[in-house]
């Protein structure tokens, strides 16, 4: 697929896996729109990057109107949007029978109630493409049951079934829906928890013995852009290792 002037929108681009898939389609030739409360780009590698490859804009996804005008903003500087990577999300863990409702609140407006708003508001924008792609960055703690981490799993969960949703209501206008679901990956945001007890359990529940990495999902979310495989949507891809279905 020829990648040149495509433009696809990264929200959380900043740090962890959002920065690598920046990174990623960079370096596959597409122009990315990097969302980001503070604003910027990658925070590391972005000084690599041609300042055309990378439209920064300062936008906290929980707020619809940020997510208006950063999308207005990026249309604007490019002439189109073709694709949205939703990854901006975050993890609270609490004993589910002391969760606040304040916190879980919290937890699904940024990682399920944020999702909905951009795929819906980057919508008149790729039908102006003549379609496009939205990924949305799931977790496979969306099909298993995990201690305290009750409002982080129904979030990922949400975002599955608004995906499917989506990408059959959309299909028609050529517009592809997928969720991507990552495993235990390891990030400049969680590297000192993996250098304790963690990666012991880790090693021997994941049938590799080894978590993953962010170039592993930046790769998976930029092929789906780079080889535009109209027939497949509405799914979820897993990229744990094999953690989710080892028994």
């Amino acid at each position: 697929m020829e990648t040149q002037q495509r433009t696809i929108v990264v929200t959380g681009a900043s740090r962890g896996i959002g920065a690598a898939i920046v990174m990623e389609l960079v370096r596959r030739g597409f122009v990315v729109g990097c969302l980001s409360r503070g604003g910027t780009g990658p925070e590391e590698g972005a000084d690599a990057l041609s300042p055309s490859a990378i439209i920064p804009v300062a936008c906290d996804v929980r707020r619809e109107e940020d997510v208006k005008m950063a999308l207005s903003h990026i249309y604007a500087k490019t002439g189109g949007i073709h694709g949205i990577v939703n990854n901006a999300g975050i993890h609270r863990d609490a004993p589910s029978a002391k969760l606040s409702i304040a916190d879980y609140e919290q937890v699904m407006n940024t990682n399920a109630t944020a999702v909905m708003t951009a795929c819906r508001e980057v919508y008149p924008f790729l039908l102006k493409a003549g379609g496009g792609t939205i990924v949305n960055m799931g977790s496979f703690f969306d099909k298993i049951g995990v201690k305290r981490n009750l409002a982080y799993c129904a979030s990922k969960a949400a975002v599955g079934a608004m995906t499917r949703c989506l990408a059959v209501e959309w299909a028609s206008k050529s517009i592809r829906v997928l969720n991507v679901a990552p495993g235990y990956i390891e990030t400049d945001l969680n590297r000192e928890a993996f250098k304790g007890p963690l990666r012991e359990f880790l090693s021997k529940r994941i049938p590799g013995g080894q978590h993953g990495g962010v170039g592993d999902v930046a790769k998976l979310v930029a092929s789906i852009f780079s080889e535009n495989i109209a027939f497949l949507s509405g799914e979820t891809i897993y990229i744990d290792g094999a953690q989710g279905v080892a028994h």
